[in-house]
């Protein structure tokens, strides 16, 4: 791939999959917002909230050994673009039923579900191109711009419009994401990949011959026999427990806690935006200039204030002061977790190990989400978090050690196909 073209020297093929990321996080992030407003026009149980949200991550555990393989198996571009206009038809749908005044509860769910299973096999395929039209010396820059670019308009730009639009008309919002969909799909579609990224070759090895369950087995196998993949994806899975356990009923928390507005939602969830655009334009030099084991580490102790902050918290101005710090945080975080996976799988095998670890990772935004609504019922509003910050801490000092000088060393098993056959 030549490195002329889009994508401020990164390539053409970045430049495509930088735009299409851009135009879904749009769409996204005013759904991010609007969406919790529909349901909570539905009902204001929380366990019924929290569900809401828990429907859309439970297909990443159930697609988990499908998904990975699929994703080696067939063009990955492909799968991408039909898993983007998979979405564009199914928001479609709840929009056209909320313009009609036919939205309920069960309609939200199964589209939420249908959703979420779109986006365990386009998601997977979609962060297995980035490695395929980037150089692995440019990761770290890519991931932080794919990043920035998110925070801005998916987490900045996004809900405060999607709440404004709710305010016009509830289905407006879900039209706009859509048609979001639509032009992703329409920009993967252009994308070209080198030859030797290309996924689905014409004669499949034995390994890729293999049942679905045990190829996914031997990805389990190969990722727990690499100490730094194996902690990091452990501690993932708890941080993501303990990150949707709060904000599974974060519209209850900002408009009966805090006091806001559906505006002053939307506005709320876009403070941690400012702080993400802050840590993706620092990440790739704190990641140039310090270990991943020092950002991991610092990045636990952030996470577990986090939680303590919005527990405390008992105005909106402190509460978005909190979230911009996890901002910043979640930035870094996420440059470096992304650059550790991506550098340590190969092309190969990227899908089916991919899909291990996000299945574990989103498992835990799953997990998290059914256990925010019980606590926050129980407990009050600010219970999941409390809960949180226990779970923190403790994670803090379970992975201190592990995420030691090693958590930088590259994986020592042979990673190629046959091997990963062998184990």
């Amino acid at each position: 791939m030549g490195r002329k073209g889009g994508g401020r020297g990164l390539g053409r093929g970045f430049g495509s999959l930088w735009s299409a990321a851009a135009v879904s996080a749009l769409g996204d992030g005013i759904v991010a917002a609007a969406a919790p407003l529909l349901v909570t026009s539905l009902t204001r149980d929380p366990v019924l909230v929290g569900l809401a949200v828990f429907v859309q991550q439970l297909p990443w555990l159930l697609l988990a050994p499908v998904s990975g393989v699929l994703v080696d198996r067939v063009d990955r571009r492909r799968l991408a673009v039909a898993a983007d206009a998979a979405r564009a038809g199914l928001t479609a749908v709840l929009a056209v039923a909320v313009y009609a005044n036919a939205v309920s509860l069960p309609l939200v769910y199964a589209v939420g579900l249908l959703l979420g299973s779109c986006a365990a096999l386009g998601d997977n395929a979609s962060s297995a191109l980035l490695p395929a039209v980037v150089d692995s010396a440019d990761l770290p820059r890519a991931n932080s711009r794919m990043f920035g670019t998110e925070s801005v308009l998916n987490r900045l730009c996004g809900p405060p419009l999607g709440a404004a639009l709710f305010g016009v008309a509830a289905g407006l919002p879900l039209t706009v994401d859509a048609l979001s969909f639509t032009g992703a799909a329409a920009l993967v579609s252009t994308l070209r990949l080198r030859p030797r990224a290309r996924a689905g070759a014409p004669s499949p090895s034995p390994a890729e011959r293999e049942p679905v369950g045990r190829q996914f087995a031997s990805s389990v196998r190969w990722l727990w026999a690499q100490p730094a993949l194996r902690t990091l994806t452990l501690a993932l899975c708890l941080m993501n427990v303990t990150l949707l356990a709060g904000f599974s009923v974060m519209v209850l928390y900002a408009r009966e806690h805090l006091g806001l507005s559906e505006f002053g939602y939307g506005v709320l969830l876009s403070a941690s935006a400012v702080g993400g655009l802050a840590g993706a334009l620092v990440a790739p030099r704190l990641q140039a200039r310090f270990s991943a084991s020092l950002l991991l580490r610092v990045g636990l102790v952030l996470e577990t204030l986090t939680h303590v902050g919005l527990a405390l918290a008992g105005s909106p101005w402190v509460a978005g002061a909190v979230l911009g710090m996890f901002g910043v945080h979640g930035a870094i975080w996420v440059s470096v977790d992304r650059t550790l996976v991506q550098r340590a799988v190969p092309d190969e095998l990227r899908g089916r190990v991919n899909s291990v670890f996000m299945a574990l990772a989103v498992g835990g935004s799953a997990l998290g989400a059914l256990a925010g609504g019980p606590l926050a019922r129980a407990f009050g509003l600010t219970g999941p978090f409390w809960f949180s910050a226990a779970v923190m801490a403790a994670l803090t000092v379970f992975a201190w050690r592990p995420f030691g000088r090693r958590i930088d060393t590259p994986p020592t098993v042979p990673a190629t196909s046959a091997a990963l056959a062998a184990t």
